[in-house]
């Protein structure tokens, strides 16, 4: 039999064939099919070659191999995103981090945000010397993303359309509703620019504030008169600030919203 795990010791011919089987990251279940041995073998097994140095722990139940030229180092995920579906599914990444993605800002974030519908009890977490900010979201509310690979880890993304809709919601996640303005900018200079989908998605989600936003910055663009139009049709009672997180002294009546003293004079492009 003219296989190179024939040669190895027993141990790291079993440790090869677990991470052949698995990909980027390494679950109990890859040990009990690769090996055929039951979860608690699998999981003792899994355990000892942490202790060793082989894997590191980077869930429940979840590990990634470590690369020999970097057993002593801090970070061995060079793709913090392989670790997202196993940390937080279901799930998707968006907000900022899509928007970076879609090439809709040429900024880069430290963190990956992600949206899961997992239970959070922080709001930030550390892996691998990677930062994962989370919002929690209702499972039913997934929609709109797309499948994109990393390595062997298939990843849920929010769409472009989704990330902006998701950014208008809540500025926060865009890094602010000075970047989100930046990002919904470029997005109308799109070919695959979709104002349909945006008013879609804004239905969907349900969140009144969305159209009042929307409303407000599509205004401003020649290509935004549809968004705006449609936007207009869909306002909810109140007022809501165009960004939560500033002093917004100033209200727009038409949008219903309360913007800061530098956004109240209009500005068209």
């Amino acid at each position: 039999m003219n296989d190179s795990r024939t040669s190895l010791p027993r141990g790291r011919a079993r440790l090869s064939a677990v991470i052949q089987a698995a990909g980027d990251v390494v679950r109990i279940e890859d040990a009990v099919q690769a090996l055929d041995i039951t979860r608690t073998q699998a999981a003792k097994l899994l355990s000892r070659w942490t202790e060793q140095g082989w894997l590191r722990r980077v869930g429940a139940g979840a590990y990634v191999p470590v690369q020999l030229d970097l057993l002593e180092a801090r970070q061995v995920v060079q793709d913090p995103w392989i670790l997202v579906p196993t940390l937080f599914s279901p799930c998707y990444i968006g907000g900022r981090t899509a928007a970076e993605h879609w090439d809709l800002t040429e900024q880069i974030f430290r963190d990956v945000l992600v949206y899961t519908a997992r239970a959070i009890p922080s709001r930030t977490v550390e892996r691998q010397g990677a930062i994962f900010t989370l919002r929690h979201i209702k499972e039913e509310l997934i929609f709109g993303t797309k499948t994109v690979w990393r390595g062997h880890t298939r990843v849920a993304v929010s769409d472009v359309h989704r990330t902006i809709i998701d950014m208008l919601a809540d500025p926060t996640v865009g890094g602010g509703i000075q970047h989100v303005s930046e990002c919904f900018a470029n997005y109308l200079q799109r070919k695959d620019a979709d104002p349909r989908a945006l008013i879609e998605y804004a239905l969907k989600n349900g969140n009144g504030a969305i159209f009042k936003r929307l409303g407000f910055l599509a205004e401003r663009h020649e290509k935004g008169r549809y968004i705006a139009r449609e936007a207009a049709r869909h306002l909810t009672k109140g007022h809501a600030k165009l960004d939560p997180s500033l002093s917004c002294p100033r209200l727009v009546t038409r949008w219903r919203l309360r913007v800061p003293e530098s956004w109240a004079q209009e500005k068209h492009d």
